[in-house]
């Protein structure tokens, strides 16, 4: 059959055609263990959902693993057979890293659903998943140096090029030092924020005046929410260099006020009864804190403020609100005559003049 062809052409149509058949046989069993694996986890949504991203990057590494065994076995007198090992290499370590990078992932999303944040784990949940989504990111980081250089690597100039960099690591990591210190700063920032967690995933932060929600963490910035749905990124080394606010760090319950004027005939007592009857009424309230105290008498009337408290911050604010309209409902209702009045007295003495002084007006006896 191969009698007309030449030798070393029919050598290398031989030895690619052991290495497809190897590579697709194994592929092949290597898709029957997936099968049979997902028929055994199907009950187990997680482990499913692991599997499912990883389960094309080990095919292909599969693939590549048995063509790269095939090409090592054969005759180094094959043509093309240097290349064709050099290229396979390569490819391999791409894939190996893809996979890496999928498994790493993977790992963290399956630590985050087996602790969701549930009822009376919120403070656990959320300090794990800060932990695991920075460590993931930090891996996937270093997965990717490393899988990228060992690519390089197998290319001899760049394998010479390191070695000429390894023997002036001195001049030169001082120059890269300086050159890098910005991310090096925020990837250190980021390592001391992870292990001592200041804040964490769907933390309350207050950020110069913004009222936010930590959304993300990566290994150089942080992803902040507003009220108003805007996205705030800021580089992780400002935490560690500037005083913040962290409203949930360790109970996600808050205290707020309610203030309101009202005229000094104004009854507490009725009012304090009618807020106290409000807050049972509602179902955010915590049952920590309401109170309703004088806590200032103005020229013309006193302000009344009423404390309560709430589970977190967003049913904090929705309680305000609905207790501040709730009570001016009430004011309103019952006493509208007892809001904040402008007292003025009328004198019938008369306006001095620049040549009646005021002295002299107002103590001038009757004719």
């Amino acid at each position: 059959m191969f009698e007309g062809i030449d030798p070393a052409v029919s050598a290398w149509v031989m030895t690619t055609a052991t290495a497809l058949i190897a590579a697709l046989a194994a592929t092949a069993g290597y898709a029957l263990l997936i099968k049979l694996g997902y028929r055994l986890i199907q009950r187990r949504a997680i482990a499913r959902d692991f599997l499912e991203q990883c389960d094309t990057a080990g095919g292909v590494v599969i693939f590549l693993l048995t063509l790269q065994a095939v090409w090592h076995a054969a005759d180094d007198g094959v043509p093309w057979i240097a290349a064709t090992r050099h290229m396979n290499s390569l490819a391999l370590i791409l894939a190996l890293t893809w996979a890496a990078l999928k498994a790493t992932a993977a790992i963290g999303d399956v630590i985050v659903r087996l602790n969701p944040a549930i009822d009376g784990r919120h403070h656990a949940a959320r300090k794990l998943e800060t932990q695991a989504r920075f460590l993931t990111r930090g891996l996937t980081v270093l997965i990717a140096i490393i899988g990228i250089s060992a690519a390089l690597m197998t290319f001899p100039s760049i394998r010479q090029l390191g070695t000429s960099l390894l023997a002036s690591a001195g001049i030169g990591g001082i120059i890269l030092g300086f050159a890098a210190r910005p991310v090096l700063t925020n990837l250190l920032a980021g390592l001391q924020i992870a292990l001592s967690q200041p804040f964490r995933i769907e933390d309350v932060l207050k950020f110069k005046d913004e009222w936010c929600w930590v959304e993300e963490v990566t290994t150089t910035y942080v992803v902040l929410r507003t009220w108003d749905l805007r996205r705030l990124v800021v580089p992780l080394q400002w935490f560690i260099e500037n005083p913040f606010e962290n409203w949930t760090r360790r109970p996600t319950s808050l205290m707020g006020p309610v203030f309101m004027w009202l005229d000094y005939r104004m009854p507490v007592a009725p009012l304090r009864a009618a807020f106290e009857r409000m807050l049972e009424a509602d179902a955010a309230w915590d049952r920590t804190i309401g109170t309703t105290q004088v806590v200032e008498a103005g020229e013309h009337a006193m302000q009344i403020r009423f404390l309560m408290s709430a589970g977190d911050s967003v049913e904090l604010w929705h309680l305000r609100c609905r207790m501040r309209e709730a009570l001016l409902d009430f004011v309103q209702r019952e006493y509208p005559d007892y809001l904040p009045n402008v007292r003025a007295r009328l004198s019938e003495a008369p306006v001095p003049t620049a040549a009646t002084p005021a002295a002299e007006v107002g103590d001038r006896p009757p004719d």
